[in-house]
């Protein structure tokens, strides 16, 4: 399992440190192409959210130098980041993507809005072609395993989410939030949830700015909002009581001169602004000012924990259910990894069996169809007896340690060298997507069974 994990989150870093490594949508299929090209890469993912950036890939040797590669993309010393990232291999980091994705690793634990983000990483890595065989099959388990968690625990049962506890902020500064002037800036996910809370608990009158004006007004269509156009943000930002912004601006739109200009125009009644950007919207010094609050991401982290506190024994449901399906994952890589084996011993056999047939076939003279028949049912018999043991056998090791051992045994005792090498790799690059997501039940027999047909 040539599986490498490195990444960056909420736990191990505080917002100033994750913005340096965010990478906005609009540069991620430039990244993944990047990475997939680095030196020992074979596949690669990238996620990157306001919480979390994390590199996933599928390596040649075990090993791929993905410090080297945050060195070279972000033009950043790995040396600056050491104390906080954190890199897994093998089942740990098969272990934590599931987690990822089954919202146990989030600052909301049981958010809904993580595996979304895991499947728009995963549908655009595909696209690029960064993601095309292992690395396909783990995803796509890791999905499985989110629903199956979410429909096996309580985990995900509560709406809360970090919109919810942001609004809940807004009701502490301002005690009532009825008639409150919304301002919405970035039209994205998350700042849509947070203006469905806020309308909820009796917001007023929502405004939307976007710099992709049509993204802005498709926004405001669901909530009957003004549309303000981007260069109109600082002369309108003042009418607002709450500010949501969430853009992917590569540094801070409001600084404290702007938040000076905007109390000065409300008489200094308090703005609250809600920065879940990553990189921040909000420089901190806009924090300073006497009637502005600002929070972002990390501050509503502190927040959440209240939230969390009766989740932990489904929680540990959910966490037992990962580990029983990081084995059964595991198993099945290792149960993958001899069926080119099996199959390229099949073909040699039948190359023999069918070479002699040939040979003798002149001899024999004129057969009728049912000798004919007689002949390949005998053939055929004799080589399906010879196959059985080492079939077996392989079967066997590939839930053991002695894995690849047994293989190589295999291929020298029937002169397979070379042959299989070259359609190990070939064999599950075929896999197809549809191929992968109909075997999500992990029938293992059975689909050993299926490929050796299919081969054959």
């Amino acid at each position: 399992m040539n599986f490498q994990l490195l990444g960056i989150n909420h736990k191990t870093a505080p917002v100033e440190v994750r913005e340096r490594l965010a990478i906005p949508e609009a540069r991620l299929a430039e990244a993944l192409r990047r990475i997939a090209a680095h030196p020992g890469v074979e596949e690669a993912l990238i996620l990157s959210t306001c919480n979390r950036v994390e590199f996933l890939a599928r390596t040649r040797n075990g090993s791929a130098d993905l410090h080297g590669f945050i060195r070279d993309y972000f033009r950043i010393d790995p040396a600056e980041l050491v104390p906080h990232l954190y890199e897994h291999r093998g089942r740990d980091a098969i272990r934590h993507l599931f987690r990822v994705a089954a919202s146990l690793d989030s600052m909301v634990v049981g958010e809904p809005q993580i595996l979304g983000q895991v499947k728009g990483a995963y549908a655009t890595a595909r696209a690029v072609g960064a993601v095309h065989s292992q690395l396909d099959l783990l995803l796509t388990r890791a999905f499985a395993v989110a629903k199956k968690v979410r429909a096996d625990t309580g985990v995900g049962s509560s709406s809360v989410s970090i919109a919810s506890v942001a609004v809940d902020l807004a009701k502490k500064i301002f005690g009532s939030l009825q008639g409150k002037q919304v301002y919405l800036v970035g039209a994205g996910k998350m700042s849509e949830l947070a203006a469905r809370h806020l309308l909820a608990h009796g917001a007023g009158s929502i405004f939307v700015a976007n710099r992709t004006y049509e993204r802005a007004t498709q926004l405001a269509a669901k909530f009957g909002a003004e549309v303000i156009h981007f260069d109109q943000l600082y002369d309108t930002c003042d009418r607002a009581d709450i500010v949501i912004t969430s853009t992917g601006a590569p540094c801070a739109i409001f600084k404290r001169e702007h938040g000076e200009l905007f109390l000065s125009r409300r008489k200094n009644r308090p703005m609250f602004f809600i920065d879940i950007a990553v990189p921040r919207d909000v420089d901190s010094e806009m924090n300073k000012l006497d009637g502005i609050f600002v929070y972002d991401i990390d501050d509503l982290q502190q927040a959440v924990s209240s939230h969390i506190a009766g989740r932990e024994k489904e929680a540990d449901r959910a966490e037992a259910i990962i580990s029983a399906e990081v084995e059964k994952f595991h198993v099945r890589l290792q149960t993958l990894d001899v069926v080119p084996t099996i199959v390229s011993l099949q073909d040699h056999l039948e190359n023999i069996r069918q070479a002699e047939i040939d040979h003798v076939r002149g001899r024999l003279g004129h057969l009728s169809p049912e000798q004919d028949a007689a002949i390949e049912t005998l053939t055929r018999g004799i080589v399906n007896k010879i196959m059985h043991t080492p079939i077996t056998t392989l079967k066997t090791a590939a839930r053991e340690s002695e894995a690849t051992t047994v293989i190589e045994v295999i291929r020298r005792i029937f002169n397979l060298r070379g042959e299989d090498a070259g359609r190990r790799d070939g064999w599950k690059t075929e896999r197809s997507h549809a191929q992968i997501a109909s075997n999500e039940s992990g029938e293992l027999e059975t689909e050993i069974k299926a490929d050796i047909g299919a081969k054959s």
